[in-house]
């Protein structure tokens, strides 16, 4: 419920780790933000983020108890994948009106349909981190896009390390922004398990490549991985009349006009903290103006699907036409689970 304070919105914290302390900037810029309690199931974690943040707030071990005695406005949820839905349910039950949670949505797509299910049937502001969409470069390459200045789209290349549902996220939503967020018409992918990694509990491939096609007839690469990538994290956008690179937080590597060789990239002016206080601050814009969040449920549901389906086209060995169906779990879960990357003579 809303504050006393037109205008002002009491906010909480759900886990006390790094990314907690990430999003801090964020939530100090906007003063409409008042700071009201933190939740860690270790006790030390909230007491040494209270005390790096000269926070006078109340201090839970028990998420659902904070939700119950403090009924925040805004609830930040910088949590382990697993934890996400649960929370965000809980949340929804105490009448929070902005969720602002840590990518990816999860480990299942039936996960991430449940908490769009959610957002959809309660009307609350939900956004997950793709907080990249607020670097001042990947706004200006968005510019430039819209523009034409590189002519017309023809193809997008994707890298990212070490893998498609934690990290390909970002990349992905990078470059459905650039394109004006179309939907994505198909997709085909292979996984490589010869390693696997394991990020927040969540095992995953160690390389995938796989490649779609958009709506409005632009095709697609992706790669993620540490063999032989073009660049660490980001993407590359080539038009008719030339082609840009932009890494993850906006840095250019190259762009280039094919007719005007002198051309330089128009570098905008970086604001210090500004992913994060444009997350925090479009959210709350949004939630007065009753608006789409730039970093809403909805864009990451569209960025997941396409994940989702990248695995079950290379559990099934086939093109997957979006929209994604037949899919609840994880498919390359399901693949570990049947024995893929066990050697040969190895049971399950």
């Amino acid at each position: 419920m809303l504050s006393p304070s037109r205008g002002t919105y009491r906010a909480a914290i759900i886990g006390c780790g790094g990314r907690a302390r990430a999003h801090m900037p964020g939530l100090k810029a906007d003063d409409r933000i008042q700071i009201v309690a933190l939740s860690d199931i270790r006790p030390e974690s909230s007491e040494s983020f209270a005390s790096d943040f000269a926070l006078n707030t109340r201090q839970y071990t028990d998420y659902k108890e904070l939700l119950e005695a403090e009924r925040p406005d805004v609830v930040v949820a910088t949590l382990w994948t697993a934890l996400h839905l649960p929370v965000i349910r809980e949340c929804v039950r105490s009448g929070v009106k902005v969720i602002l949670s840590e990518k990816p949505m999860a480990a299942t797509w039936g996960e991430c349909e449940e908490m769009a299910r959610l957002a959809e049937t309660s009307g609350v502001v939900l956004t997950f981190c793709h907080q990249r969409r607020f670097a001042s470069g990947n706004r200006k390459v968005r510019e430039l896009l819209g523009a034409g200045r590189f002519g017309k789209i023809e193809r997008m290349d994707l890298f990212s390390p070490p893998h498609l549902l934690d990290c390909g996220t970002h990349s992905m939503d990078q470059a459905l922004s650039f394109n004006s967020d179309v939907p994505v018409k198909w997709v085909h992918g292979a996984v490589d398990v010869t390693e696997t990694v394991d990020f927040f509990n969540v095992p995953a491939e160690g390389m995938f490549t796989g490649m779609f096609y958009w709506e409005n007839g632009v095709f697609g690469t992706i790669r993620t991985g540490t063999v032989n990538m073009d660049f660490w994290g980001g993407v590359r956008v080539t038009g008719s009349d030339g082609f840009v690179e932009a890494m993850w937080d906006g840095q250019i590597r190259r762009a280039v006009v094919y007719s005007e060789p002198g051309w330089k990239f128009p570098a905008p002016e970086e604001v210090p903290e500004e992913q994060m206080i444009g997350l925090v601050k479009n959210a709350l814009d949004c939630l007065e103006s009753g608006a789409e969040p730039e970093l809403s449920y909805k864009k990451a549901l569209r960025a997941n699907e396409i994940l989702f389906a990248f695995y079950a086209s290379a559990e099934r060995h086939e093109r997957v036409t979006l929209p994604l169906t037949g899919v609840v779990g994880n498919p390359f879960h399901d693949m570990l689970a049947s024995g893929l990357g066990k050697p040969k003579g190895e049971t399950v």
